[in-house]
């Protein structure tokens, strides 16, 4: 695991290739973008904001969290 990526670094400092938009709907280009790291990580970044804060997540958070999702357990977000 790379000591220079970090939870909270710029986004720019990741790269401009490879970033995704999974979660892209008809929100006006607003959403999350997605980047898979060399070491399993994900970085994820505000589309909006491409040079702001990379959220860095271990391949097992970013697991858990998708699972969870799709179990409804983040469907309070929503109401």
């Amino acid at each position: 695991m790379r000591d220079d990526i970090y939870n909270g670094m710029p986004a720019r400092n990741l790269g401009s290739e490879g970033w995704l938009k999974p979660w892209s709907g008809t929100n006006g280009g607003n959403c999350v973008e997605a980047l898979k790291l060399a070491d399993g990580r994900v970085a994820l970044r505000q589309s909006t904001d491409p040079d702001g804060p990379a959220l860095i997540y271990t391949q097992s958070e970013i697991e858990s969290f998708i699972r969870g999702a799709k179990r409804g357990e983040a469907d309070f977000l929503l109401a």
